[in-house]
């Protein structure tokens, strides 16, 4: 089965093309089982209003409500914890992401990829939106590895067991897992206005330092804290011997006076606090602790059972099989005998 997750916030105005899109796609390309589970993350519009009706005009469709607005990772993570199929899909509810492009991404999957993140190379967006985003995902990919052109792209696909460790491109590409890209068309926004703006690259500037920590310190964070702990311990130490060497001159220049001495200690200080986080921070790391969830969800729609319609049912198999008198006559018979 192939699940698709799509954050919802403010787009009360695009759920119900997108569901019919999504509904045409996989019927004409004929994809198989799906199901759409859509995370309202604390919209403040109609949205939650139209999931829940959209719920009873599609069965495949789960929404799920938070209480307030989470984040987008909050809702994604929501959604990868509710999806069950081996095939998990990402797109965004505002219509840019074409629905259309389904069958291309499950076609480069076949390659033998884990993961397959899109490429928007032509943007409906301005330019003040483009620009610092190209220059994000450079710095992105240089400093993980993980050559996408477009990082931020909410259009991606996973197998089943990506998700079950992680669901961030560079993650998964530190983990071992494939990970490849495909140009996707991205449409011009018909509803509202983009959620993103400046405060949107400084924290994924944010991001960016804490996944080139996960990936290369990860499993031990006493090697950059304890480091960094170590360099200044030594410049400390640096600064005490020169002082030292100034007093025992047959001169006996003070030191007391000299700022050298409490840049020195305080060196000393914190490169020894630096240490013991560093030591702390390993003994974390090897109870393996599990991070709470940090979303709350308030309600939950599961997807309908889907009604058997009997004319679909094979009347050949029904005519070749006995009736309940004709199969319970010779074990009648057997026993008499």
């Amino acid at each position: 089965m192939i699940n698709v997750v799509i954050p919802v916030y403010n787009e009360e105005s695009s759920l119900v093309t997108l569901l019919a899109e999504l509904e045409r796609t996989f019927r004409e390309r004929e994809l198989g089982p799906f199901e759409l589970i859509l995370v309202d993350d604390g919209s403040k519009d109609g949205s939650w209003a139209v999931l829940s009706e959209l719920t009873k005009v599609y069965p495949q469709v789960r929404a799920i409500r938070f209480r307030r607005n989470f984040g987008k990772a909050a809702a994604l993570t929501a959604g990868f914890q509710a999806a069950e199929g081996d095939l998990v899909f990402t797109l965004d509810a505002d219509l840019q992401d074409d629905p259309a492009e389904i069958p291309r991404f499950l076609a480069k999957l076949g390659e033998g990829y884990d993961v397959i993140s899109g490429w928007k190379r032509t943007r409906n967006d301005p330019w003040h939106k483009v620009y610092p985003s190209r220059i994000f995902n450079r710095m992105v990919s240089s400093l993980t590895g993980c050559t996408l052109h477009d990082h931020n792209c909410g259009f991606k696909l996973y197998r089943g067991e990506v998700l079950r460790e992680i669901f961030v491109p560079v993650l998964a590409h530190a983990r071992g897992f494939r990970v490849s890209e495909i140009q996707v068309n991205h449409r011009s926004r018909r509803h509202g206005h983009s959620k993103y703006g400046f405060s949107r690259f400084l924290k994924g500037f944010l991001d960016l330092v804490t996944v080139r920590f996960l990936t290369r310190y990860s499993q031990r964070p006493l090697h950059i804290i304890g480091g960094t702990g170590l360099a200044l311990l030594g410049v400390g130490l640096l600064g005490m011997i020169y002082l030292a060497l100034l007093w025992l001159t047959p001169t006996h220049e003070p030191i007391g006076n000299r700022p050298l001495l409490l840049y020195s200690i305080a060196l000393l200080i914190v490169g020894v606090q630096l240490l013991s986080l560093g030591v702390l921070a390993e003994l974390v790391t090897s109870y393996n602790i599990k991070a709470a969830d940090t979303y709350s969800v308030a309600e939950s729609i599961a997807p309908l059972a889907p009604s058997i319609n009997t004319d679909t049912v094979d009347t050949a198999i029904l005519a070749e099989s006995p009736a309940p008198e004709e199969a319970a006559t010779p074990r009648t018979s057997a026993a008499a005998s």
